[in-house]
């Protein structure tokens, strides 16, 4: 039986918070679903990776041109949202990242090989940034990928519903809720 993670991306304040500074109106609707998928995994035994944007507060960095500062380290924004990020479960970590996939840059690959991950559950923010991202880079090391359609979303519909029928046809699997927890289980 192929071991299974949840990677959760960016649920923190700057997206999910009414005063985040990317916050948009549809971003809460991804919270419970989101836990749900939390609980599923805690109940199943699974690794839960918890995925922070954080960036360096007077330092020059290549998201920059594109977007403007965010999720500055320390910050309101740069925090987890309420009840997410780790919580002292027993199978959780955090991934820091600095750009738009959680496996760039990062030990994230190293990790799930070493505790013989298979296949990854991706949930979270932003559809077609992040979640985008860390699917494809999921895909390209190797992993068997599951994206969790209504446990992501983005302030740009039209883009979000692409990038998952992009997913779905190129990269792994649309997965709904039920499908998605039954993963993790």
């Amino acid at each position: 039986m192929t071991k299974t993670a949840l990677i959760v991306v960016d649920m923190q304040n700057s997206f999910l918070h009414p005063d985040g500074e990317n916050y948009y109106p549809a971003a809460p609707e991804v919270i419970e679903p989101v836990r749900a998928l939390i609980a599923a995994a805690e109940t199943g035994g699974s690794i839960i990776v918890h995925v922070c944007d954080r960036h360096r507060d007077g330092f020059a960095d290549f998201e920059q041109p594109r977007l403007p500062v965010h999720c500055v380290e320390g910050g309101f924004n740069a925090a987890f949202f309420e009840g997410f990020g780790p919580q002292g479960r027993a199978r959780e970590i955090l991934i820091t990242k600095r750009r738009y996939s959680a496996f760039f840059a990062t030990e994230l690959a190293l990790f799930l090989n070493e505790q013989g991950i298979g296949c990854v559950v991706i949930c979270g923010v932003k559809t077609n940034v992040c979640v985008r991202a860390t699917a494809t880079d999921a895909f390209a090391n190797g992993f068997e990928v599951n994206v969790v359609g209504p446990a992501t979303n983005t302030n740009r519909p039209n883009l979000g519903e692409a990038s998952l029928e992009d997913i779905d046809r190129y990269i792994g699997k649309v997965v709904d809720l039920e499908t998605g927890k039954g993963l993790l289980a």
